[in-house]
């Protein structure tokens, strides 16, 4: 039996992309690799499996081995093909010619081919962005043509606009970090009242830590395309400034997961400033919730974002 590991990666998703498959027939080894300008993540996964098996002779038996569950499920649970039907149609035609069974192996776990897959999908999309950042020869005639840039696009809408949960399968668990900070603008009485611990319902700075927490144990519940990942830690802090007449909250999200935890920091800063209108509206309903930002994440391909 052959053996393939594929592998796809795309630099921006959309944008330079590679695809690479590894062939084992024995003791021969051999490499298949190539990219597109603009392209996407599952794009290239499609490809690297076809690429595979095209170089397979007819009636061969093949075990495919990839990381990327949007390509295994899809072949082996029927997942529904919403995008990428030119690729679907050619992947059946080439599964058609052979004996295959399909192995989906966790990215980035020590396994040898699979990360030789890796590296080189990879560098052919880094080959890619090289050579659409390379300055072209200047022409006299005609004029030449400005190429658009590439349009940003939504993460959570597939290639005919219908949302998505964006597929992690291929990405690395890391250590991911979020930090969201808010406030709660109010009347210098209530404020006072606050600090003081002065409202029946109790202590509200708690009250709103301990919401906060429990918001954040929830993002997939509150927000649909969210996924259900680990959190290692949930801080919120509160400080009281005078000054502005506010509460101001900072919430610092932790996780080692595949995709970040930008949501549930956000999350528990918007709970936890809802939690101090309901407390404090009998006394003062002219409360306002404002400044509920991202401030800074860590981890993940997409790298590190500060905002102050």
């Amino acid at each position: 039996m052959i053996e393939i590991y594929t592998d796809g990666s795309a630099l921006d998703n959309p944008g330079p992309g590679g695809w690479a498959a590894i062939l084992i027939d024995g003791s021969v080894t051999s490499q298949l690799s190539g990219g597109e300008r603009r392209t996407t993540n599952n794009r290239m996964e499609i490809t690297a499996t076809i690429k595979g098996l095209e170089a397979v002779p007819e009636g061969e038996s093949v075990r495919i081995f990839s990381d990327s569950q949007y390509v295994v499920n899809t072949m082996t649970r029927n997942w529904k093909r919403r995008a990428n039907t030119d690729l679907w149609d050619k992947l059946d035609a080439e599964v058609a010619r052979h004996d295959v069974k399909w192995q989906w192996v966790r990215g980035h776990d020590g396994n040898r081919y699979n990360e030789e897959a890796d590296r080189l999908a990879v560098k052919e999309a880094k080959k890619q962005a090289g050579a659409m950042s390379r300055p072209q020869a200047r022409e006299t005639s005609p004029a030449p043509t400005a190429t658009p840039a590439p349009q940003p696009r939504l993460t959570h809408l597939d290639e005919s606009g219908a949302a998505r949960m964006v597929d992690v399968g291929a990405k690395p668990e890391t250590q991911r970090v979020a930090v969201a900070r808010g406030h709660v603008r109010m009347a210098d009485a209530t404020l006072h009242l606050i600090r003081s611990n002065g409202f029946e319902k109790g202590d509200v700075i708690g009250v709103a830590r301990v919401a906060a927490i429990m918001a954040a144990k929830q993002v997939p519940q509150l927000i649909p395309l969210c996924h259900a990942i680990p959190l290692d830690g949930v801080d919120v802090g509160f400080a009281f400034d005078p000054d502005a007449g506010r509460v101001n909250i900072e919430a610092t999200a932790r996780t080692t997961a595949k995709t970040g935890v930008e949501m549930e920091a956000l999350t528990a800063v918007s709970v936890a400033a809802l939690t101090i209108y309901d407390m404090c509206k009998a006394v003062d309903r002219g409360m306002r919730i404002e400044g509920v930002r991202l401030v800074s994440k860590s981890g993940g391909r997409s790298g590190d974002f500060t905002a102050e």
